[in-house]
């Protein structure tokens, strides 16, 4: 789909606001699946399911590492299935989730239960609504995605304070059907009235066989390209994971931190919405050579302030270059390998990201029980971020070659 030339982001959404509406409320959808929603509930659900803090770990790290090899598979069938129909299949599988991990007096088909919620969540509503926007947008690409983007900080900010309300009155099963069926009948809208495309043409050689498009793992460009893509999920799943070593290291509080939190998640709207914009006006490759300044600005400064004002200009930092990120990294992806076959690029980037954020907290682990303080951790997160710019430069200009 070619939308026309948009200029601004009000024009964009009077035109597209229905398949905008799609991407978002995938993004938004995926919530249910992100560490931080299932966190909210992480001692519940392991006292309904009689393990250990320990024990829920073991399984949710497992659980987290075969969905990666399941969006690895489920992923890249986005680029020749109906978006209508691949929609419906998750959201499916993600409500079956919810009501196995709600209902289930057993242990293992409420640990499944919880498997589809991180796959249908976390993996594929999330893979599913930024590809869906980086393939039917063209002239408006940058602007779309990062429209679409916002809809997992929404979450992020609003889900938390909602269920820390109803966490008083409600049992947690009860705030998860609650939650799931408000998601559920907003869906079930636009399954009836947006403007779905159609399924994307399926290409075939002279033999009649379908085409499955590039293999990414084989190629050089995406090896150089990945670790400029994985600098801020693997910092950031570091940090989130080590706050407490953080804060003491860096002279500041807890409170402190969960104000940065939220003050990161509001940063991320001006750099989604900034940085889609400057993708359509200034080109994605200019904008992959600098999204991740904001980020690597604010280690050097807070490892110099330090404290609380350290910890905040952190944050800010981060959300803004996480709000670039996902329009950032989508756009190159298109541009570097062709719209259709983002589904099958976009799935191995995602999955690849699901591996390495699962051993970052271990790297950071061994680091820390070695005495290691968090600023000489920072000032290594800042070096792979520059060494996965360096890497990333040569496919940077072969995409700017191509737009």
């Amino acid at each position: 789909m070619t939308t026309p030339q948009a200029n601004s982001y009000f024009s964009l959404i009077r035109n597209q606001f229905g398949l905008l509406a799609i991407g978002f409320i995938a993004l938004f959808t995926g919530n249910l699946g992100q560490s931080f929603f299932i966190g909210l509930f992480q001692s519940d659900i392991a006292n309904s399911l009689n393990l250990s803090a320990g024990e829920f770990g073991a399984v949710y790290a497992a659980l987290t590492m075969i969905s990666g090899f399941l969006v690895l598979h489920y992923g890249q069938k986005l680029d020749w299935i109906a978006p209508r129909r691949y929609a419906l299949l998750v959201l499916t599988a993600l409500l079956t989730g919810v009501i196995l991990l709600t209902t289930s007096p057993w242990l293992i088909p409420a640990v499944i239960g919880l498997g589809l919620v991180r796959l249908c969540g976390q993996g594929l509503m999330t893979h599913f609504g930024s590809t869906l926007a980086g393939r039917e947008f063209t002239v408006n690409r940058g602007r779309a995605l990062g429209l679409v983007s916002l809809g997992m900080p929404l979450g992020e900010i609003i889900l938390a304070p909602v269920i820390a309300l109803l966490i008083g009155w409600l049992s947690w099963q009860q705030i998860w059907w609650a939650v799931a069926a408000i998601i559920f009948l907003i869906w079930i809208v636009l399954l009836f009235m947006a403007p779905w495309p159609e399924a994307p043409e399926i290409k075939r050689d002279s033999s009649g066989n379908q085409i499955k498009g590039p293999n990414p793992l084989l190629e050089k460009r995406f090896w150089l390209i990945i670790p400029l893509t994985m600098a801020l999920p693997v910092t950031l799943t570091g940090i989130f994971i080590f706050q407490a070593q953080m804060t003491l290291d860096l002279n500041a509080t807890t409170t402190t931190y969960a104000l940065g939190l939220t003050a990161m998640g509001v940063a991320r709207f001006p750099g989604a919405l900034l940085g889609g914009r400057w993708i359509d006006e200034l080109g994605v490759s200019l904008l992959a050579r600098i999204y991740l300044m904001p980020f690597a600005l604010a280690i050097i400064l807070a490892v110099i302030v330090g404290g609380n004002a350290g910890v905040l200009i952190l944050m800010i930092g981060a959300g803004i270059s996480l709000g670039m990120s996902s329009p950032v990294v989508d756009s190159l992806l298109v541009v570097l390998w062709g719209r259709e076959h983002l589904g099958r690029v976009r799935s191995v980037k995602s999955a690849l990201m699901v591996f390495s954020t699962g051993l970052a907290p271990a790297v950071l682990g061994f680091l820390i029980d070695g005495g290691v303080q968090f600023e000489v951790i920072l000032l290594g997160m800042l070096t792979f971020m520059i060494l996965g710019w360096l890497l990333a430069l040569s496919p940077i200009r072969e995409a700017q070659k191509q737009v």
